[in-house]
């Protein structure tokens, strides 16, 4: 089947499902975010009064549970071999970026909550010597074990210790070490890493098909659509524009209109015919796109689905000068949620993803 074909299913699936509701995405606005952290966190589709008994001690039970743990972003490897974030509640620490590297080891404390479908990235028996943060930099130190991982999997395990850590905002590039040795490449297929350390800039789950000359284009970040049973999950792929194209932006709208390669189990929920009808214009950190008609999952009710504005948000803010995203079509703010209520605010980016709650 090709991937075109699976975009229209998906469409066909995704636009009669629930719809965005209010100006946070999948809830909640982005708050800063420093290790540790003081959140709490209840499981999907628990609340306060259903986690509590009817004689209140269920509550305060419930209570001190949430408030030992801490929602963090843990990079897994999906069946099909992406690199993408899985929401899980770890045990509050201090040391929540260290504590976070060691849920990346296979056989460690992942195995006790890994989601189906899903496996650890770091060789088994590693041990996360250290993380170290200062000044934006984040030196992660592991065990010789570290190097016992499979050729195939060196690109992810860049990716996932990366993106795992530079969740938080205290760190913004990450630098690698072995027993105190610091990394200038990978040891099994001599991956070169850059002196100045990893970055989000340097990708995730690469798509350069279609790409003739890789030395003439730069990197875009953009969010498609993976099924994981009965829900979809949000995969950041790392895609090539042409140095040609001055505007990311509309770049980043065009990737997610054309989807994901051909040979990907990836889909998206933009219909091949959508498109900017105005240039894109961002003030103070908030991008406005006008859209035509052809975003709307109901055109007489003016509805927006979720997962298309979703993933327009997750990648646009990806962009490091936006922070909220504005959506219009021909120029009207009318537009609405799956309960018929106005959007009338920018749409923030969520403070984690892939919660299992959207």
């Amino acid at each position: 089947m090709s991937n075109k074909a699976k975009a229209t299913i998906a469409v066909t699936v995704l636009a009669s499902s629930v719809y965005l509701s209010g100006c946070g995405l999948f809830g909640g606005d982005k708050e800063k975010l420093d290790p540790p952290q003081d959140v709490s966190y209840l499981k999907e589709g628990q609340s306060v009064e259903t986690s509590a008994s009817k004689d209140g001690k269920g509550k305060a039970a419930s209570t001190d549970a949430k408030e030992q743990t801490q929602p963090t972003e843990l990079y897994l490897i999906n069946k099909d071999g992406y690199v993408m974030a899985q929401t899980l509640p770890l045990p509050k620490t201090e040391g929540i970026a260290k504590e976070a590297l060691e849920y990346l080891v296979a056989n460690g404390p992942i195995s006790e909550m890994l989601p189906n479908g899903f496996r650890a990235v770091l060789p088994a028996d590693t041990e996360v010597l250290g993380v170290d943060i200062k000044d934006g930099v984040a030196v992660a130190d592991f065990s010789k074990e570290f190097s016992t991982y499979q050729a195939e999997d060196e690109q992810r395990i860049l990716q996932a210790v990366t993106w795992t850590l530079t969740q938080f905002d205290s760190v913004k590039r990450v630098e690698l070490r072995v027993n105190g040795t610091p990394l200038t490449e990978m040891p099994v297929n001599g991956t070169p890493i850059n002196s100045n350390g990893l970055s989000r800039a340097d990708g995730i789950n690469m798509d350069t098909s279609g790409v003739a000359d890789i030395t003439n284009t730069h990197p875009v970040t953009v969010y498609y659509l993976s099924q994981n049973g009965e829900s979809y999950n949000y995969v950041p792929v790392t895609k090539r524009v042409d140095n040609s194209v001055k505007d990311d932006v509309a770049a980043v709208v065009n990737e997610l209109v054309n989807g994901p390669g051909y040979n990907s189990n990836l889909v998206t929920d933009f219909l091949p015919d959508a498109k900017l009808v105005d240039a894109p214009t961002i003030e103070d950190g908030t991008v406005t796109l006008n859209f035509n008609e052809s975003i709307l999952g109901s055109l007489k009710e003016k509805k927006v689905s979720e997962y298309l504005m979703n993933s327009l948000v997750l990648s646009l803010t990806e962009q490091p000068m936006i922070q909220k995203v504005a959506i219009e079509v021909n120029g009207s703010t009318e537009l609405v949620n799956g309960d018929g209520k106005s959007i009338t605010e920018p749409v923030t980016r969520p403070e984690k993803v892939n919660t299992g709650s959207f």
